[in-house]
């Protein structure tokens, strides 16, 4: 029986590797947050919590899925920027710009965005939960 059972475990633990398997670019996550410029960057999945990322160029980086909570984002340039099911809990992101980014799903319960620009950003199923958010275009409704 042992050496019926041993295989399948192995065979189910290699199906779900990938599942697991980081996708950012180790260096791109290095480069950010040495020089914090890393305009078009794969930061899939990145741990960026509470990463101190003040007037970041991140235009048109590849943030899907990353964590951001409690990250301080004040001032840095998101343009283009794909954050679609980033985790921005607790994030500041006062002044910053997100305009044309895809910002759906993204989680920004507890964040604080005043004044961030989000003029064509795709705001679809964002959650907002005790949210400090004026002036940047994003209220209940989405997009204004």
């Amino acid at each position: 029986m042992k050496a019926i059972v041993l295989p399948i475990i192995a065979t189910l633990a290699a199906l779900s590797l990938p599942l697991v398997a980081k996708a950012e670019n180790p260096a791109h996550v290095k480069q950010l947050l040495e020089t914090g410029a890393c305009a078009g960057c794969d930061l899939v999945g990145a741990n960026l919590q509470a990463a101190h990322l003040i007037g970041a160029d991140l235009r048109n980086a590849n943030l899907e899925g990353a964590n951001l909570t409690y990250a301080n984002l004040e001032g840095a340039d998101l343009t283009g920027a794909n954050l679609k099911n980033a985790d921005m809990t607790s994030s500041f992101a006062t002044n910053a710009v997100f305009n044309n980014a895809n910002m759906s799903g993204v989680n920004l319960a507890n964040a604080r965005m005043i004044n961030a620009e989000t003029f064509g950003a795709n705001l679809t199923n964002i959650n907002i939960a005790g949210s400090d958010i004026y002036g940047s275009g994003i209220s209940v409704g989405g997009e204004r």
